[in-house]
């Protein structure tokens, strides 16, 4: 019997509310046979938001800052004894950054303590390959463990906020070191490429982020006296909530009837509260603050439509939910979202930070419910061809499976 592949799954704040899709990504290797043991650098938070299953993920999930003093010792000193060699590298590579400019002494000395605790908890498991998601400081660990030798490491890529800052994350030090990098979008691998060699090209493999179509279901044909209108996302100046609101007020302006519903919460709350209030929305708009995938899923039941107005994105994977469950969507023109909405076939896009565009995007479709119509069922096509997280997952199965053989 050929023994299972065992991978580590390594995040800053695993699980987390608002990146679901990494449990459910984890799940679904799971089922495809993948070992999959997984680490957090910090204790989950918003804990009593999620569902029973994530909260039994987070049981048994290795939370790495929460290790008492003698066991961080007993870690590094079994590091040192098995491979001393091994340690002075890492600590050299965890103190280079901190004199070369990109990272903070504190913080290099942190990303060190934090290799050394997560090394003999691999070390315990057998484990030789550790998948990090998005590219963050957390990859600088895992690059600080293949450097004391015997672990091997991945990344996925979604951007398009570490492509800002390239070289104060070290991203370009992060892809060459990597056995392989998930890019979500043809945009994302373009963007690696280019800080990248040609001859590195051939590891950049484009897997796309996913849903489980058979649970998220198409839902009912809502019968909304006034539309319902719906945006599920962290309040900040990315997600473009305040180019909503102001596309809301002309619309209010012009006799639309609409009901909007904001799911989330972030710095840019008290502003879009209080524009709220300066523009008469409070009537038309509510705030509902973080909200698990429970409860996310019955605001979706009552959506007529799905609007996220964003300056900046990877593929959002809250829009696939959205045409998985045939819920026409408004998004804008922007990195990878062209690759998941076709305008007017599947979805509608806007010019990004254009508030009349906006505007009279949303105004179609509050007029047209035969297109809301036809947008959902084809924005769920789409999803269930493209975007299936099951299928596309088995193409990260065989990446794990050639880099833990080549570990």
């Amino acid at each position: 019997m050929n023994k299972a592949t065992t991978i580590a799954y390594l995040c800053s704040e695993y699980p987390a509310v608002s990146h679901t899709f990494i449990f459910r990504e984890i799940e679904s290797l799971r089922q495809a046979g993948i070992l999959v043991h997984t680490a957090t650098i910090r204790r989950t938070s918003n804990l009593g938001l999620m569902t029973a299953s994530e909260q039994d993920e987070a049981k048994r999930t290795f939370a790495v800052i929460t290790e008492p003093l003698p066991a961080i010792f007993k870690a590094h000193a079994k590091s040192l004894i098995r491979n001393p060699a091994g340690y002075l590298r890492m600590a050299a590579a965890a103190l280079k950054p901190a004199f070369t400019g990109p990272c903070k002494p504190i913080k290099a000395v942190a990303y060190f303590i934090e290799a050394g605790i997560l090394l003999e908890w691999l070390h315990g498991l057998s484990i030789t390959h550790v998948h990090e998601h998005f590219g963050n400081p957390t990859a600088i660990v895992a690059m600080l463990m293949k450097t004391y030798g015997g672990i091997s490491y991945s990344i996925s890529v979604h951007g398009p906020d570490i492509f800002y800052q390239i070289d104060s994350a070290m991203l370009d030090e992060k892809v060459r070191h990597a056995s392989f990098v998930r890019c979500i979008s043809h945009y994302c691998r373009s963007q690696i490429m280019r800080i990248s060699p040609s001859s590195m090209w051939e590891k950049h493999h484009i897997v796309r982020c996913g849903v489980d179509p058979d649970t998220w279901l198409p839902r009912p044909e809502p019968d909304n006296e006034v539309p319902q209108l719906l945006c599920v996302g962290r309040l900040v100046p990315a997600k473009g909530q305040h180019i909503l609101l102001n596309a809301c007020a002309l619309l209010k302006n012009e006799g639309v009837r609409f009901h909007l519903t904001l799911i989330g919460d972030g710095p840019d709350r008290t502003s879009l509260e209080q524009f709220s209030r300066e523009h008469g929305l409070e009537g038309a708009v509510k705030f509902t603050g973080i909200q698990g995938q429970d409860k996310v899923r019955e605001w979706y039941d009552m959506a007529d439509m799905f609007i996220l107005a964003s300056f900046a994105e990877g593929v959002p994977v809250v829009l696939m939910e959205a045409m998985a469950k045939e819920i026409p969507v408004i998004s804008t023109r922007i990195t990878g979202i062209p690759e998941l909405i076709e305008h007017g076939h599947n979805g509608l896009l806007a010019t990004p930070a254009d508030t009349e565009d906006l505007a009279r995007k949303i105004r179609t479709l509050i007029e047209d419910p035969e297109m809301r119509k036809r947008l959902g069922r084809e924005g769920r096509k789409s999803v269930e061809r493209r975007y299936n997280q099951h299928i596309n997952n088995n193409k990260m199965v065989d990446l794990f499976k050639q880099a833990v053989a080549q570990a």
